[in-house]
């Protein structure tokens, strides 16, 4: 497994996006006033006396473990988030890793809660095809981009339509690279995904780095609430959770179990 399997993975939907664009058939771009505020909802203060705000993560399959909940209905995974207490929703939508579809986004979109698209995205015409989403954010990957001019671009094409853009990172190379693009809205990912392998460590030390007027995220292996707390006090503003949800019997019932005082 490597990224370049991701990115051909994707090849498929970018043919499709680029024949669609020649005859004219691209879906409009929602407006602006649809989508929620994603950053502001993790720089609120957080509620429950949860160490730090949780962006809840629909997806159901991914690479390292398979498939997770392949029945699952984004619309009712997204209200039971909701009503626990999540921040934020994050939807996977890659199809043949995680078993998504950008469908899911508007399904999820009634939950009433800011939507971040999780993708491999990397070409304008993904970023053309999340604006007719209600999506109120995108995640653009520093190694899909590792071009600044190019990373740049894309975020502000997503601005431009209302959209915020997370910048992934995992390592001072790549945080260099988002602030070269401008980024400020930054995640953290302690999985390497060119070998899914996972440091936590690694996550918290790179926080170290982070600048006044930035908002950090931690993404992969947060599984409790003292990985919540150790994330906090590392600098984090949030934290992505999405497997130790979607693996429970009960994802709303986990992240309320999460958020709430032990």
């Amino acid at each position: 497994m490597n990224l370049q399997r991701f990115i051909e993975a994707k090849q498929g939907e970018l043919r499709a996006l680029r024949r669609a664009a020649s005859r004219g058939c691209m879906p409009l771009p929602q407006p602006i006033g649809v989508r929620r505020r994603f950053r502001a909802s993790l720089e609120a203060a957080a509620a429950s006396g949860a160490p730090l705000h949780v962006i809840a993560e629909f997806k159901k399959a991914s690479p390292s473990l398979g498939a997770i909940r392949l029945d699952a209905a984004p619309a009712e995974v997204a209200r039971a988030y909701a009503d626990a207490g999540a921040a934020a929703i994050s939807v996977l939508t890659e199809e043949k890793w995680f078993g998504g579809s950008v469908s899911d986004l508007a399904a999820a979109w009634p939950a009433g809660l800011p939507l971040l698209r999780k993708d491999f995205i990397f070409d304008p015409l993904q970023v053309e095809q999340t604006a007719a989403t209600p999506a109120s954010a995108l995640l653009l990957i520093a190694a899909l981009t590792p071009d600044a001019h190019l990373l740049q671009d894309l975020r502000s094409q997503a601005e431009g339509y209302g959209i915020e853009a997370v910048v992934e990172i995992v390592s001072r190379e790549d945080l260099e690279l988002a602030r070269e693009s401008g980024a400020s809205l930054i995640q953290v990912n302690a999985r390497n995904l060119e070998t899914l392998a996972t440091d936590r460590s690694m996550c918290l030390t790179l926080a170290g780095e982070k600048l006044p007027g930035e908002t950090w995220i931690a993404a992969s292996a947060m599984k409790t609430r003292s990985h919540l707390a150790e994330a906090a006090c590392a600098g984090y503003d949030a934290a992505l959770v999405g497997s130790a949800l979607m693996q429970a019997p009960d994802p709303g019932t986990a992240l309320k179990k999460l958020l709430q005082h032990p």
